[in-house]
Order: C-alpha cells, then structure tokens, then sequence
C-alpha cells in the first residue's frame, strides 16, 4: 500500500453495488443540488466511485477526483469518461491532497467525512486548496438527534461498524468539523433519507465557504 492508497478491497465492491441501488431510490436528485451553481476548477475529495460526475454542471471548467481507495478509484475513472465536464482521477488522502495552494474556486466532499481518521485535517487541507472564499459543498451522513439512535451509532462506531465499513463512523458531527476546520456554513439541510431513522440515514446537504482574503 503506498502513502497515497488505503485498500478495502471487500467493502469497495459492496459499497459500489449499495451507492449504485440508492442513486435510483433518490440519492442522485440530492447529488444534483449538492453541484447546483459550481462553476470553474473544482477538487472532489473522496469521490468514491464516480457517482457525482454526471451532475457537475456545465459552468464546471475541470474537477479532480481524489480517492485512495483502488477498486473505487478503478471505478470512478469509468465514471470519468461519460462525465459531462473534464474529470481527472487521481490517488490521494483527504489529508495531503495533490494540489497547490488556492488552485481551486470550489471543494467538494459527499459521504467521505465519515471515514477520514482526522476530518478536521481533511478539511484544513480542503480549505487550504480553495482560493479565499471559494466554497465548499457537502452532503454526509451525521449524528442523529434522537438519543436512542444516537446511542446506538455511538455503539456501532465503537464495535463493528467501522471494521465493516472501511472506517465509516454512523454518528460523526460533520457540521461540527466543518466549522473547526475554519469555513462559515451558508446553507445547511438536515434530512432523513428514505424517512425512516437509521444509524446512516440521517443526512446533511450544505455549503459553506472558505475564509476570505486578508
């Protein structure tokens, strides 16, 4: 495994196979609003098997797709050819992302928080990127609010779950780590996928931008 890879090669497979089936249950109509408005270079840190690539919108001059995972990475540059904008894959971490300083105007990160082992680093690195206010979308799986649900994620995410699940954790305080990492949240849509409370299914859709110049 080099410094720019994390292999799950089991729950990649499984992980494509499941994304693939809830794209078709809505999750690709929620993909559209998260990339509603982009335009220019955009970094998509995470970005999984692809499935953003068919929503960026036309005002979008080039992303770079950074995933360390391979089977997915494989995948997402399937992906990357039917894409209706220019999309390069690239090996990467959240972390030690392969780009300049202020090289992007917008930063993407759908269901990736979730799994990084510091999202505050991540998301540092994400702001670091970003040219002075660029913005950053996201769209990611949270902390519930019920207490009963919360405890049980806080249970999953001590045992199980993230052994399973390529270091997913069900109840990370994403917001929470956007804020820390130093960008203001402009929009933020709380909901539960399908309706039905899981420890996966209740969900953030926000923006949030980077720090201005100066």
């Amino acid at each position: 495994m080099s410094g720019t890879e994390v292999r799950h090669p089991v729950f990649a497979r499984c992980y494509a196979g499941v994304s693939e089936a809830l794209e078709r249950l809505g999750l690709a109509e929620r993909r559209r609003k998260l990339l509603a408005g982009l335009s220019g270079r955009v970094i998509e840190v995470g970005a999984g098997n692809g499935l953003n690539f068919a929503h960026y919108p036309p005002a979008v001059t080039g992303v770079l797709a950074v995933e360390p995972e391979p089977e997915l990475r494989r995948r997402a540059t399937r992906a990357a050819r039917r894409a209706p904008v220019p999309v390069e894959v690239v090996a990467g971490l959240a972390d030690r992302l392969p780009a300049r300083d202020r090289s992007f105007d917008a930063a993407v990160a759908s269901l990736v928080l979730c799994s990084l082992p510091d999202p505050v680093a991540g998301l540092r690195e994400v702001r670091r990127v970003l040219v002075p206010g660029g913005r950053l979308r996201f769209l990611e799986h949270v902390r519930a609010d019920s207490p009963g649900l919360a405890r049980v994620q806080r249970l999953l995410d001590a045992t199980v779950w993230p052994r399973l699940a390529g270091g997913c954790h069900t109840g990370r305080d994403s917001v929470a780590a956007v804020r820390a990492a130093g960008f203001t949240i402009t929009a933020l849509d709380r909901f539960v996928f399908g309706g039905v409370p899981t420890p996966i299914s209740v969900l953030v859709l926000g923006t949030a931008s980077a720090p201005p110049a100066g």
